[in-house]
């Protein structure tokens, strides 16, 4: 494990293994560079040098307190500093969003290869007061109630599924991320109704969705697609229920990452 120090001070905590072109791995909602493993190794598999790494708030990185997503983006560009660059950023879900938003910004990204991206195009999901409301629980001290919320208003579960991972003590195992979720929905409300002549970025995109997935990041994902110039789209039969296969994942990128 290494560290690296973020435009704002943060210590980021990253990974790096394997030999070859470097993919850096951005994971989503309520994950820790932990839940990237299966990623990282179908990587490292396929002849690259993947890069995992704990977003703010998370794992052993650090924080900031307030932290918005110009920071997330500070902390994937120092990230792919320390790296040494990267060939490519592999996103997944709101993970998918931060790379985008990052490359908007001009982080040196590489490839953009962004799984099923939760962009709320038509502005139908949770209200722009969420946040506060999220960091209120955290700061009360019920940390168990921000996971809960997210999951139910950002991540849409019903709430009988929430219920059931309290009963089973999933809340719990999850309460040491609940600020993290105020940062994933000030990330998301800050591409939600995106312009699409925002997205003009110079990295080549491939968006990737399965099959079979939730309607709106099926939807989510085929937009995006459709609005930036020269991206591609490419389902994923693998890929089931918003979970990235990771050897078809790891194949998708080989084929579309020119050789150095």
């Amino acid at each position: 494990m290494s560290t690296t120090t973020s435009a704002d001070g943060t210590t980021i905590s990253f990974t790096a293994t394997g030999e070859g072109r470097t993919v850096v791995i951005v994971n989503g909602a309520l994950s820790t560079a932990a839940d990237a493993g299966p990623l990282s190794d179908a990587l490292t598999d396929a002849g690259f040098r993947a890069v995992v790494w704990d977003r703010r708030a998370r794992g052993a990185s650090g924080d900031h307190p307030d932290s918005t997503p110009k920071d997330e983006a500070d902390d994937l560009a120092a990230v792919i500093d320390a790296a040494g660059g990267a060939d490519a950023v592999l996103g997944h879900s709101s993970g998918a969003v931060l790379a985008l938003y990052a490359a908007m910004r001009g982080v040196p990204t590489g490839a953009l290869f962004l799984s099923e991206p939760p962009i709320d195009f038509d502005g139908s999901g949770f209200g722009d007061e969420m946040p506060e409301r999220l960091q209120a629980f955290v700061d009360a001290g019920r940390p168990e109630e921000a996971v809960a919320s997210f999951q139910r208003e950002a991540i849409g579960l019903p709430a009988e599924m929430v219920e059931a991972g309290r009963a089973s003590g999933q809340l719990a195992a999850l309460a040491p991320l609940a600020q993290s979720t105020v940062y994933d929905t000030r990330l998301t409300l800050r591409l939600k109704q995106v312009d699409p002549t925002l997205l003009d970025v110079s990295a080549s995109v491939t968006v990737l969705r399965g099959a079979q997935t939730f309607p709106f990041l099926l939807a989510a994902s085929d937009r995006l697609a459709s609005v930036m110039d020269g991206a591609e789209l490419v389902v994923v039969p693998e890929s089931v229920m918003h979970r990235p296969d990771p050897a078809a994942t790891a194949r998708v990128i080989a084929e579309r990452l020119p050789e150095l």
